[in-house]
Protein backbone atom coordinates (compact mmCIF):
# COMPACT_ATOMS: atom_id res chain seq x y z
CA UNK A 1 0.00 0.00 0.00
CA UNK A 2 1.21 3.51 -0.85
CA UNK A 3 -0.41 6.79 0.01
CA UNK A 4 -2.39 8.15 -2.92
CA UNK A 5 -3.64 11.59 -3.94
CA UNK A 6 -6.51 11.98 -6.42
CA UNK A 7 -6.86 15.38 -8.08
CA UNK A 8 -10.24 15.78 -9.75
CA UNK A 9 -10.40 18.78 -12.08
CA UNK A 10 -14.08 19.39 -12.64
CA UNK A 11 -14.98 19.79 -16.35
CA UNK A 12 -11.39 19.62 -17.65
CA UNK A 13 -11.69 18.29 -21.19
CA UNK A 14 -8.92 16.20 -22.68
CA UNK A 15 -7.61 18.57 -25.35
CA UNK A 16 -7.60 21.81 -23.35
CA UNK A 17 -6.18 20.02 -20.33
CA UNK A 18 -3.36 18.53 -22.41
CA UNK A 19 -2.56 21.85 -24.09
CA UNK A 20 -2.12 23.61 -20.74
CA UNK A 21 -0.37 20.94 -18.65
CA UNK A 22 3.22 21.66 -19.61
CA UNK A 23 4.90 20.16 -16.55
CA UNK A 24 2.73 17.04 -16.54
CA UNK A 25 3.41 16.53 -20.25
CA UNK A 26 7.14 16.99 -19.57
CA UNK A 27 7.05 14.22 -16.96
CA UNK A 28 5.25 11.90 -19.39
CA UNK A 29 7.80 12.67 -22.13
CA UNK A 30 10.60 11.77 -19.73
CA UNK A 31 9.17 8.46 -18.55
CA UNK A 32 8.10 9.71 -15.14
CA UNK A 33 4.41 8.87 -15.42
CA UNK A 34 1.64 7.47 -17.59
CA UNK A 35 -1.05 9.29 -19.57
CA UNK A 36 -4.33 7.88 -20.86
CA UNK A 37 -7.27 9.27 -22.80
CA UNK A 38 -10.51 8.43 -21.01
CA UNK A 39 -14.00 8.08 -22.43
CA UNK A 40 -16.26 9.36 -19.70
CA UNK A 41 -19.50 7.67 -18.75
CA UNK A 42 -22.92 9.25 -19.23
CA UNK A 43 -24.53 11.49 -18.31
CA UNK A 44 -21.46 13.73 -18.45
CA UNK A 45 -22.56 15.58 -15.32
CA UNK A 46 -20.78 16.21 -12.04
CA UNK A 47 -22.61 14.33 -9.30
CA UNK A 48 -23.25 11.18 -11.40
CA UNK A 49 -19.61 11.09 -12.49
CA UNK A 50 -18.28 11.61 -8.96
CA UNK A 51 -20.16 8.45 -8.03
CA UNK A 52 -19.01 6.60 -11.15
CA UNK A 53 -15.39 7.64 -10.58
CA UNK A 54 -15.35 6.42 -6.99
CA UNK A 55 -17.56 3.31 -7.24
CA UNK A 56 -16.61 2.07 -10.71
CA UNK A 57 -20.31 1.73 -11.56
CA UNK A 58 -22.37 3.30 -14.36
CA UNK A 59 -25.17 5.69 -13.45
CA UNK A 60 -27.84 3.14 -14.38
CA UNK A 61 -26.51 0.95 -11.56
CA UNK A 62 -25.55 3.43 -8.84
CA UNK A 63 -28.68 5.52 -9.39
CA UNK A 64 -27.18 9.03 -9.30
CA UNK A 65 -28.55 10.00 -12.72
CA UNK A 66 -28.44 13.80 -12.45
CA UNK A 67 -27.17 16.58 -10.23
CA UNK A 68 -30.47 16.95 -8.36
CA UNK A 69 -30.31 13.56 -6.60
CA UNK A 70 -29.03 14.41 -3.13
CA UNK A 71 -28.33 11.31 -1.06
CA UNK A 72 -25.33 9.33 0.19
CA UNK A 73 -23.66 6.72 -1.96
CA UNK A 74 -25.32 3.30 -1.62
CA UNK A 75 -22.42 1.28 -2.95
CA UNK A 76 -18.86 0.49 -1.88
CA UNK A 77 -16.58 3.31 -2.98
CA UNK A 78 -12.90 4.12 -2.64
CA UNK A 79 -13.49 6.10 0.56
CA UNK A 80 -15.60 3.40 2.23
CA UNK A 81 -13.23 0.61 1.16
CA UNK A 82 -10.34 2.52 2.74
CA UNK A 83 -12.20 2.96 6.00
CA UNK A 84 -13.15 -0.72 6.14
CA UNK A 85 -9.44 -1.56 6.09
CA UNK A 86 -8.54 1.05 8.70
CA UNK A 87 -7.01 3.53 6.27
CA UNK A 88 -7.31 7.27 6.81
CA UNK A 89 -9.21 9.30 4.20
CA UNK A 90 -9.40 13.03 3.61
CA UNK A 91 -10.90 15.44 1.08
CA UNK A 92 -10.69 19.11 0.16
CA UNK A 93 -13.71 19.17 -2.09
CA UNK A 94 -17.00 20.66 -3.25
CA UNK A 95 -20.06 20.23 -1.05
CA UNK A 96 -21.51 17.42 -3.19
CA UNK A 97 -18.65 15.16 -2.09
CA UNK A 98 -19.78 15.68 1.50
CA UNK A 99 -23.34 14.75 0.59
CA UNK A 100 -22.19 11.58 -1.18
CA UNK A 101 -19.47 10.31 1.15
CA UNK A 102 -19.25 12.18 4.43
CA UNK A 103 -22.41 13.58 6.01
CA UNK A 104 -25.93 12.57 4.89
CA UNK A 105 -28.52 15.19 4.02
CA UNK A 106 -28.34 18.50 2.25
CA UNK A 107 -25.09 20.38 2.86
CA UNK A 108 -25.34 23.14 5.47
CA UNK A 109 -22.65 25.79 4.84
CA UNK A 110 -22.70 26.89 8.49
CA UNK A 111 -22.36 23.41 9.96
CA UNK A 112 -20.71 21.23 7.35
CA UNK A 113 -17.79 23.19 5.93
CA UNK A 114 -15.22 21.77 8.34
CA UNK A 115 -15.60 18.06 9.12
CA UNK A 116 -12.23 17.38 10.66
CA UNK A 117 -13.50 14.27 12.42
CA UNK A 118 -15.92 13.07 9.77
CA UNK A 119 -18.89 10.84 10.47
CA UNK A 120 -18.92 9.01 7.14
CA UNK A 121 -16.39 7.53 4.77
CA UNK A 122 -14.28 10.71 4.69
CA UNK A 123 -12.36 10.90 7.96
CA UNK A 124 -11.22 14.50 7.60
CA UNK A 125 -12.83 16.98 5.20
CA UNK A 126 -12.88 20.65 4.29
CA UNK A 127 -15.75 21.38 1.92
CA UNK A 128 -16.54 24.55 -0.03
CA UNK A 129 -19.84 25.61 -1.56
CA UNK A 130 -19.07 28.36 -4.07
CA UNK A 131 -18.11 27.16 -7.55
CA UNK A 132 -15.58 29.98 -7.90
CA UNK A 133 -13.78 29.03 -4.65
CA UNK A 134 -10.15 29.86 -5.53
CA UNK A 135 -7.78 27.02 -6.29
CA UNK A 136 -5.20 28.74 -4.10
CA UNK A 137 -7.54 28.16 -1.15
CA UNK A 138 -8.45 24.63 -2.23
CA UNK A 139 -4.86 23.44 -2.42
CA UNK A 140 -4.13 25.16 0.88
CA UNK A 141 -7.03 23.26 2.44
CA UNK A 142 -5.76 19.97 1.05
CA UNK A 143 -2.21 20.58 2.17
CA UNK A 144 -3.46 21.30 5.68
CA UNK A 145 -5.28 17.97 5.68
CA UNK A 146 -2.28 16.14 4.24
CA UNK A 147 0.22 17.53 6.74
CA UNK A 148 -2.08 17.39 9.77
CA UNK A 149 -3.79 14.01 9.37
CA UNK A 150 -1.38 12.08 7.11
CA UNK A 151 -4.18 10.37 5.15
CA UNK A 152 -3.71 7.26 3.08
CA UNK A 153 -6.14 8.54 0.43
CA UNK A 154 -6.59 12.27 -0.18
CA UNK A 155 -8.90 13.98 -2.68
CA UNK A 156 -8.33 17.46 -4.09
CA UNK A 157 -11.42 18.57 -6.04
CA UNK A 158 -11.28 21.85 -7.98
CA UNK A 159 -14.34 23.57 -9.49
CA UNK A 160 -12.71 26.61 -11.14
CA UNK A 161 -12.46 25.08 -14.64
CA UNK A 162 -16.14 24.11 -14.52
CA UNK A 163 -17.08 27.59 -13.29
CA UNK A 164 -15.39 29.39 -16.16
CA UNK A 165 -16.57 26.83 -18.68
CA UNK A 166 -20.18 27.52 -17.76
CA UNK A 167 -19.68 31.26 -17.81
CA UNK A 168 -17.65 31.59 -21.03
CA UNK A 169 -17.62 28.20 -22.79
CA UNK A 170 -14.72 25.83 -23.31
CA UNK A 171 -13.42 27.77 -26.31
CA UNK A 172 -12.85 30.91 -24.24
CA UNK A 173 -9.58 32.37 -22.94
CA UNK A 174 -11.08 32.30 -19.43
CA UNK A 175 -11.63 28.54 -19.57
CA UNK A 176 -8.11 27.88 -20.88
CA UNK A 177 -6.66 30.22 -18.25
CA UNK A 178 -8.49 28.38 -15.47
CA UNK A 179 -6.98 25.11 -16.72
CA UNK A 180 -3.51 26.65 -16.99
CA UNK A 181 -3.76 28.14 -13.50
CA UNK A 182 -4.71 24.89 -11.78
CA UNK A 183 -1.96 23.08 -13.69
CA UNK A 184 0.54 25.62 -12.31
CA UNK A 185 -0.60 24.81 -8.77
CA UNK A 186 -0.16 21.11 -9.47
CA UNK A 187 3.30 21.71 -10.95
CA UNK A 188 4.33 23.44 -7.73
CA UNK A 189 3.06 20.70 -5.42
CA UNK A 190 3.76 17.56 -7.43
CA UNK A 191 7.59 17.39 -7.07
CA UNK A 192 7.60 17.38 -3.23
CA UNK A 193 4.69 14.94 -3.16
CA UNK A 194 6.54 12.51 -5.41
CA UNK A 195 9.73 12.96 -3.39
CA UNK A 196 7.83 11.99 -0.26
CA UNK A 197 6.56 8.82 -1.94
CA UNK A 198 2.98 9.82 -2.75
CA UNK A 199 1.23 8.31 -5.75
CA UNK A 200 -0.73 10.96 -7.67
CA UNK A 201 -3.63 10.49 -10.07
CA UNK A 202 -4.98 13.50 -11.98
CA UNK A 203 -8.20 13.37 -14.01
CA UNK A 204 -11.63 14.98 -14.51
CA UNK A 205 -15.25 13.99 -14.09
CA UNK A 206 -16.40 15.22 -17.53
CA UNK A 207 -15.59 17.82 -20.18
CA UNK A 208 -17.35 20.95 -21.45
CA UNK A 209 -18.62 22.14 -24.83
CA UNK A 210 -18.15 25.53 -26.46
CA UNK A 211 -21.63 26.61 -25.35
CA UNK A 212 -20.71 26.15 -21.68
CA UNK A 213 -22.70 22.97 -21.24
CA UNK A 214 -22.10 19.32 -20.43
CA UNK A 215 -24.24 16.25 -19.86
CA UNK A 216 -24.36 14.76 -23.34
CA UNK A 217 -22.36 12.25 -25.39
CA UNK A 218 -20.16 14.45 -27.61
CA UNK A 219 -16.38 14.04 -27.32
CA UNK A 220 -15.84 17.53 -25.91
CA UNK A 221 -18.28 16.74 -23.08
CA UNK A 222 -16.98 13.29 -22.17
CA UNK A 223 -13.31 12.87 -23.23
CA UNK A 224 -10.97 13.59 -20.30
CA UNK A 225 -7.29 13.12 -19.45
CA UNK A 226 -5.81 10.69 -16.94
CA UNK A 227 -2.28 11.23 -15.60
CA UNK A 228 -0.79 8.68 -13.21
CA UNK A 229 2.44 9.08 -11.25
CA UNK A 230 3.23 5.89 -9.38
CA UNK A 231 6.07 3.35 -9.32
CA UNK A 232 3.37 0.69 -9.68
CA UNK A 233 2.31 1.92 -13.14
CA UNK A 234 4.10 1.36 -16.44
CA UNK A 235 5.14 4.84 -17.66
CA UNK A 236 4.46 6.18 -21.13
CA UNK A 237 1.80 7.56 -23.43
CA UNK A 238 -1.24 5.34 -23.89
CA UNK A 239 -3.52 7.75 -25.72
CA UNK A 240 -4.11 5.97 -29.02
CA UNK A 241 -7.30 4.34 -27.78
CA UNK A 242 -9.74 5.55 -25.15
CA UNK A 243 -10.18 3.60 -21.95
CA UNK A 244 -13.35 3.58 -19.86
CA UNK A 245 -13.88 5.88 -16.90
CA UNK A 246 -15.07 2.77 -15.03
CA UNK A 247 -11.39 1.90 -14.62
CA UNK A 248 -10.63 4.74 -12.21
CA UNK A 249 -12.07 3.24 -9.00
CA UNK A 250 -10.40 -0.18 -9.37
CA UNK A 251 -7.15 1.55 -10.35
CA UNK A 252 -7.22 3.58 -7.13
CA UNK A 253 -7.95 0.42 -5.17
CA UNK A 254 -5.00 -1.35 -6.73
CA UNK A 255 -2.68 1.59 -5.99
CA UNK A 256 -3.89 1.62 -2.37
CA UNK A 257 -3.46 -2.13 -1.98
CA UNK A 258 -7.21 -2.73 -1.64
CA UNK A 259 -9.28 -5.42 -3.28
CA UNK A 260 -11.76 -3.74 -5.66
CA UNK A 261 -15.39 -4.06 -4.60
CA UNK A 262 -17.52 -6.77 -6.17
CA UNK A 263 -19.26 -4.38 -8.58
CA UNK A 264 -16.04 -2.84 -9.85
CA UNK A 265 -14.33 -4.26 -12.90
CA UNK A 266 -12.12 -7.20 -12.03
CA UNK A 267 -9.49 -5.97 -14.45
CA UNK A 268 -8.24 -2.55 -15.44
CA UNK A 269 -6.94 -1.22 -18.73
CA UNK A 270 -4.08 0.68 -17.09
CA UNK A 271 -0.76 -1.18 -17.32
CA UNK A 272 0.58 -2.02 -13.86
CA UNK A 273 4.14 -3.22 -13.43
CA UNK A 274 3.19 -6.23 -11.37
CA UNK A 275 0.93 -7.36 -14.23
CA UNK A 276 3.99 -7.53 -16.50
CA UNK A 277 5.51 -10.25 -14.31
CA UNK A 278 2.60 -12.65 -14.72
Amino acid sequence: MAKTILILLDACRYDIGSENAGYLEHLIDNGRGAKYRVRGELPSMSRPMYETSLTGLPSSVHGITNNQIIRPSRFPNVFSLCREKGLVTAAAAYQWMSELYSRPGRFDPLADRFQLEGEGSICHGIFYYEDQYPDTHLFGDGEFLRKTYHPDFLLFHSMNVDYWGHRRGSGSPEYAQAVATVMEHIAQLLPPWLEEGWQVVITADHGMNAMGMHGGPTPDQRTIPLYIFSPQVVPGRFEEEEISQLNLAPLLCRLLGLAPARGMREYIQVALKRDEKR
